[in-house]
Parts: structure tokens; sequence; C-alpha cells
């Protein structure tokens, strides 16, 4: 029983890390919560993926239901809105969702107004944001930032979209 203290302490050191690991990874629940809170249109409504290309990736967000006018005009706007404020470096919506220590996050936010090309598309039942840059290091962190979004926020398959994102020339 010599060790029990020492036991004891070791126990304590897990559980703080542990906890404070889960405080630092927010779940997906947490996530959505979050974003319903900051977006306009309904998440259970919506489909979201994040696919990697190799110049950076694309962000699609489309409506379950192509005939939700509304729904697909709140999508539409809400990307055009972040795509404008991604151009200008402001990643707050992101930080404020995810967290500052998001992977590839502090990165991007050193980019200068012409070192990644964001556009926005519309698509007739909803949106997609296109990321590309010839820096390798922003690519990375696009690619870093991508993944995240995707563990984060789960990555909804949309069939007709991924034959778009299949050729390496992207």
């Amino acid at each position: 029983m010599k060790n029990y203290p020492l036991f004891f302490a070791g126990f304590l050191f897990f559980s703080a890390t542990t906890l404070a690991l889960e405080n630092a990874n927010p779940t997906q629940a947490e996530v959505d919560q979050r974003v319903q809170q900051m977006v306009p249109f309904a998440l259970d409504q919506t489909l979201e993926t994040f696919t990697r290309t190799v110049h950076g990736g694309v962000q699609h967000l489309v409506a379950k239901s192509p005939d939700n006018s509304r729904q697909v005009k709140l999508i539409q706007d809400h990307l055009i809105k972040i795509a404008n404020e991604f151009r200008n470096g402001d990643f707050s919506v992101t930080e404020r969702i995810h967290g500052a220590d998001m992977p590839g996050l502090a990165q991007l936010k050193t980019a200068k107004t012409d070192d990644i090309k964001i556009e926005y598309e519309p698509l007739p039942n909803g949106g997609q944001i296109h990321y590309s840059t010839e820096y390798p290091q922003y690519v990375q962190a696009l690619h870093e930032w991508l993944d995240a979004q995707a563990k984060e926020h789960g990555n909804d398959v949309i069939p007709e979209h991924i034959k778009h994102h299949t050729t390496p020339a992207e």
C-alpha cells in the first residue's frame, strides 16, 4: 500500500488530462448546436461535405430537399457571406464554432488576400465554396482545416457532387 498515493496521483492526472482533451475536442452534437445558433438554415434539412483537392478543397452545402427553395436561398446567402469573410481573412465564425486551435486555422489566418482563392458557386440545391492555392503551406493548412471540419461536422455523402472532384487536376 506504499504505492497508493502514487497510484491515486496518477489516476487524478489521467482523469484531468482526459477531461481536458474531451473539452478541447467538441462532439459533433456540440458543434451542431453552435452552428445552428450561427447559421440561418436548418441543419437537419441540409447535407454538408468537405472534399480535399490537389490545390485545396471544396465545401458543399445543399438542401436535402432540392425543391425547398427557402432552405436553398438561406444556404446560398450563408455561403456567400462566409466566402466573402474568408476572402478578407476573417475566419471568426470558424473560430467561434471550432475554437482557436482548430487544425490549419492559424496558418490560414496568416494568408494574404491573394494567397488563397475562394470561389463561391451556387448550385440548384444549395452551393459550394472552392478553396485553392499554389502555396504548399496553405494547401496543407486547407487540408487540415477541411479534415477538421469533416470530423467535427460529419461528412455527409452527396453522390452527385463527388464526381466533380475525383480528378487529380483540381
